[in-house]
């Protein structure tokens, strides 16, 4: 394992301690509204805290992302965090969360980590070197057919512009695959489709903590990431689909007329 992507995993099972040790003690957690339909509890707080230490310890001049604390520091690394995705989730016990974390280099991302702390599940992708679910490669599926496909998305409910852009690719895919999933963990629906439990994700206004890890894990495990136009700036745009090869062609034609529509 890359000595990079090691840190970021022990910062990864460092936060997911913190969340798991919180799941019985719900009730207690304080829970602050950031904006519509978009939380924060002081264990998002705790376990970001936890990550940019053990991060910044081995790496004290890289540069921070981090969905809660924000930006800091300069310099050609920067770590790009998202210590809990899925609070929503996470507040009301529904096991659909995780910790994400990737760094990007030079603009590039070289290494990524999502761990699923209900389930004690390790995704982690080095640029170049493939994909691994707890140390076991990972591919995409071989689904070639989108009545045939499963595949997940998120409601961007807190932006109505948005949301008025995604109810036609939401209708264009109900009737024409075998299922849409929307569980509410972004950086899960990602990892998922990298280890073929989905066939392809997409998804409008999302941030770069969201889909930075998730996204190089897709790719390094065989599928295809970008905007649903089919270009590479999904990390800046917060417009992404993901897919196996032959998926990805399907849904991208699928999206464009929806819109268009």
């Amino acid at each position: 394992m890359h000595p990079m992507l090691n840190i970021a995993v022990r910062a990864a099972r460092r936060a997911g301690t913190i969340i798991s040790r919180s799941q019985n003690r719900l009730d207690e957690i304080k829970v602050d509204q950031k904006g519509h339909q978009d939380f924060v509890t002081q264990i998002d707080e705790e376990a970001e805290a936890a990550i940019i230490d053990t991060l910044l310890t081995a790496y004290p001049d890289h540069a921070i992302l981090a969905e809660e604390s924000g930006s800091s520091g300069e310099g050609d690394y920067l770590w790009i965090i998202d210590p809990l995705d899925g609070t929503t989730n996470f507040v009301h016990g529904y096991p659909q969360f995780a910790v994400s974390i990737a760094l990007q280099v030079n603009g590039v991302v070289e290494q990524g980590v999502i761990y699923d702390p209900s389930r004690d599940e390790l995704f982690t992708a080095s640029k170049g070197a493939g994909a691994l679910l707890d140390n076991r490669k990972i591919r995409v599926s071989r689904c070639r057919r989108l009545n045939q496909s499963l595949l997940a998305t998120g409601f961007p409910v807190r932006d109505p512009t948005v949301l008025k852009k995604f109810l036609p690719t939401l209708n264009a895919f109900l009737t024409t695959t075998s299922g849409i999933r929307r569980a509410g963990a972004a950086a899960l629906d990602l990892a998922y489709v990298a280890c073929g439990r989905l066939d392809g994700f997409w998804e409008f206004g999302l941030q770069p903590w969201d889909l930075a890890a998730g996204a190089l894990i897709v790719q390094e495990a065989g599928g295809i990431v970008t905007s649903p136009e089919q270009n590479d700036n999904f990390l800046q745009s917060g417009d992404v689909l993901a897919a196996t090869p032959a998926i990805h062609t399907l849904m991208s034609g699928a999206i464009s007329s929806a819109i268009k529509k």
